[in-house]
C-alpha cells in the first residue's frame, strides 16, 4: 500500500472519531451552536498535518504483528494513531498562543480565527480531553487500558516541562544567550519533541501487541526491558530529526522547507546558535 493510499485510509478512521465526539456533545444535551463550534475546532486543528506521529502507529503494530491489521484491529490502532495527533493538535494550539505566533499549517492559527480568541484555551483543552474519552470508549475493557492512561499523560507531563524550559530559557522579548547551551538545546528537544513525537506511537503500538515490560528471549537467562530499550533507540532519533529541522531552518530556502526560517530572529535555542557558541569566545 502506498503513502496516499495508507494516508486516505487512516483519514478515513478520523471521520467516524469526529462523528462519536460530536455524538457525545449531541448526548450530553449540548446546543447546536456548542456542537458546530467544537466541530470546527476538531476540523482546523487535528487531521491537516503530516500525520507522521498517528499512521506511525499504525505502522508499528503491522511490523509488530508481522501481518496485515483486520478491520477492527485497523479501527483499534487508529484510534490511538489520532489519539497522537489530538494531543499534537492540544499543544500546537496552546503553543501558537504561548508564541503569538502568525500562522500554522499555511492558514492562521485557531486564536487569530475571528470570533477565537482566547476560547482557543478552551478548545485547546476539548482537544486534550477528546483523547481520554476515545481511550475509555475503545480500550476500557483491554488489560493495557490504564497503561495507556497512564503514558498519555507522562508523555503530556514531560511535554509540558519542555515547553516551560524553552520558554524561560528564549523568551523573544528578553535575549540572554548566557542561558543558552548544547545541553540546553538537548534537554528542551528530549523533553518537548522527542517523547510525544517519537516514543509515544511505538509504546503505544507495543502496549496494543500487549509486549511486556521485561521479557527473557529463548536460550537466554538476561532479560531485557523492551520499552526501555526502545526509548534508547526513540529519543536520540528525535534529537536527530530537530537538529536536521534546526540546520534547515538557518540554511535552507523556502522552495524546500516550505517557510522562511525565523529561528534566529525569533531568539530561539536552536541547535546551531549553540553549536556556533561553542565554538566561539562570548564577545564574538
Amino acid at each position: 500500500m502506498d503513502k496516499s493510499t495508507r494516508r486516505a485510509k487512516f483519514e478515513g478512521v478520523w471521520n467516524v472519531i469526529h462523528d462519536e465526539l460530536l455524538a457525545h456533545l449531541k448526548a450530553c444535551g449540548m446546543p447546536a451552536e456548542a456542537q458546530e463550534w467544537y466541530s470546527e475546532n476538531l476540523h482546523y486543528n487535528v487531521p491537516g498535518g503530516k500525520l507522521n506521529r498517528g499512521m506511525s502507529v499504525v505502522d508499528t503494530v503491522e511490523i509488530l504483528k508481522g501481518r496485515p491489521l483486520t478491520d477492527e484491529e485497523y479501527l483499534q490502532v487508529a484510534v490511538l494513531g489520532w489519539g497522537v495527533e489530538l494531543l499534537q493538535a492540544f499543544f500546537l494550539v496552546t503553543d501558537d498562543l504561548m508564541d503569538s505566533s502568525i500562522t500554522r499549517r499555511g492558514q492562521p492559527c485557531w486564536y487569530r480565527v475571528p470570533k477565537i480568541g482566547l476560547v482557543a484555551v478552551n478548545d485547546a483543552f476539548m482537544l486534550e480531553g477528546a483523547i481520554y474519552h476515545l481511550l475509555k470508549r475503545h480500550f476500557k475493557k483491554e488489560p493495557y487500558y490504564v497503561d495507556l492512561l497512564e503514558l498519555f499523560h507522562e508523555i503530556s507531563y514531560q511535554t509540558e516541562i519542555g515547553q516551560l524550559i524553552d520558554l524561560i530559557t528564549a523568551p523573544e522579548d528578553a535575549v540572554d544567550l548566557s542561558k543558552f547551551s548544547l545541553q540546553k538545546h538537548s534537554m528542551i528537544v528530549v523533553y518537548k519533541t522527542a517523547f510525544y513525537s517519537f516514543y509515544l506511537p511505538v509504546a503505544l503500538a507495543m502496549l496494543f501487541c500487549c509486549v511486556p515490560t521485561l521479557y527473557t528471549p529463548p536460550n537466554s537467562a538476561s532479560a531485557v526491558a523492551p520499552y526501555e530499550v526502545a526509548k534508547s533507540i526513540l529519543i536520540p532519533l528525535g534529537e536527530y530529526f530537530q537538529i536536521q529541522d534546526d540546520f534547515l531552518d538557518f540554511a535552507g530556502v523556502p522552495a524546500q522547507i516550505g517557510k522562511v526560517g525565523t529561528d534566529i530572529i525569533d531568539n530561539k535555542c536552536s541547535w546551531c546558535i549553540n553549536t556556533a557558541l561553542s565554538l566561539t569566545s562570548y564577545a564574538q
